[in-house]
């Protein structure tokens, strides 16, 4: 059996997109393409936001360990405890990355009962910027001075 083509057909089935296809196809592809790099930035960022988050938790949870082992007569007296620190993303190498700069303030604590003396208010605030978004976080806790650093002496 012998099959004859016919080229006109032949060309037909051959032929290419036309330029309308062409067009909506390359803004379909250019749309998805910049969708899927729009979400790597955006994924990136969040990661960056949330790692600088989390060492500034870090920060803030050291000066507080570190007040544990003051005893009661350090943390009383006046400029014992730094007020003011700098701090880095990568703790051993202080030229690179994120720069922290803080405040630590030790206050009487706010409360009306006798053993108001016994006690002070700390808080721990900690700046820093993310491009050019300013970022804080702050952490404030309760001393006193019969609590935990008198187990230690």
């Amino acid at each position: 059996m012998k099959i004859k083509l016919n080229l006109s057909k032949l060309r037909k089935l051959m032929a290419g997109f036309s330029m309308m296809e062409m067009t909506i196809g390359m803004g379909i592809a250019g749309t998805t393409i910049g969708a899927v790099m729009s979400g790597f930035t955006s994924g990136m960022f969040t990661m960056q936001m949330g790692r600088e988050n989390l060492r500034a938790t870090q920060i803030m949870l050291e000066k507080m360990e570190t007040i544990r082992l003051y005893s009661w007569d350090q943390i009383s007296t006046p400029n014992f405890v730094p007020t003011a620190f700098t701090n880095y993303f990568d703790p051993i190498s202080s030229n690179s990355g994120t720069v922290y700069t803080g405040t630590m303030t030790i206050a009487p604590a706010p409360v009306t009962s006798t053993y108001s003396n016994d006690m002070k208010v700390i808080t721990v605030t900690v700046n820093w910027t993310t491009g050019n978004l300013p970022r804080s976080r702050q952490f404030t806790s309760y001393i006193s001075h019969y609590g935990m650093q008198d187990y230690i002496y």
